[in-house]
């Protein structure tokens, strides 16, 4: 992403952002609620478009292609898979009838492949199958989302607020979850609030406030960054 601005009518929610990731990394876009995290996320996977945001300045870019103002359904089949925030699982359809809406862009034969797949990943979805999602737990509901999202096998996985509402017990999934996906060769790029579980999880963090980025750094180095605990903690 390279000095990209984006407006949703008059409000300007990013201003000139630059940030950029590596195959094999997770990396974490951290920020308050408002400071232009999830826009970012949106942009990049085309979803700014559908809630009326306008990229007014700068480009995306994916694997040495630009990709800047591309639909959303051929980003996913670029590759390139996004869960929102709150997960927003298709509540009156069943867990099965999710993990096929998420992949629509496959053969039939491939969304059965594809799903025993990610049954792999998430086995507790497996007695599930049949449930109608809205009925599930948050943790479960999530689970249902980041199963959806994995079922195009992407090579670029968003994640808007993986963590928000969850138990400790399903953050410790969630987490371990995402460390797995990305040992299994999937970039990973996140949003959250909360830094100290951003920066555990990522390998890498860029500072959002206010629509821009005024700092980013190896996790390790953001943890002890001053400045970091005076934007967030106020010390």
């Amino acid at each position: 992403m390279r000095a990209l601005s984006v407006h949703y009518g008059t409000i300007q929610a990013l201003e000139s952002v630059s940030f950029g990731l590596t195959t094999g990394e997770i990396v974490a876009l951290i920020g308050p609620n408002g400071a232009g995290k999830s826009t970012a996320l949106k942009a990049l996977s085309g979803a700014a478009a559908l809630e009326g945001g306008r990229i007014t300045a700068g480009e995306v870019w994916f694997d040495g292609s630009e990709i800047t103002g591309t639909t959303t359904d051929r980003l996913v089949r670029a590759g390139i898979s996004l869960i929102p925030e709150r997960r927003h699982v298709f509540s009156s359809m069943s867990v099965a009838e999710n993990l096929e809406m998420g992949g629509y862009t496959l053969k039939r034969r491939d969304v059965v492949k594809s799903t025993e797949r990610v049954l792999t990943i998430f086995p507790h979805l497996q007695c599930r199958l049949k449930v109608v999602a809205g009925v599930l737990s948050t943790g479960e509901q999530q689970m249902v989302a980041l199963a959806r999202g994995l079922m195009i096998n992407p090579r670029l996985l968003l994640a808007d607020e993986p963590f928000l509402g969850l138990s400790p017990e399903y953050v410790d999934i969630v987490s371990e979850t995402l460390r797995d996906i990305n040992r299994s060769g999937t970039s990973v790029l996140f949003a959250e609030q909360n830094v100290s579980m951003a920066l555990d999880l990522a390998h890498r963090a860029y500072v959002f406030e206010r629509g821009r980025i005024p700092l980013a750094g190896n996790s390790g180095e953001l943890q002890n960054s001053a400045e970091v605990k005076r934007l967030f903690w106020g010390s």
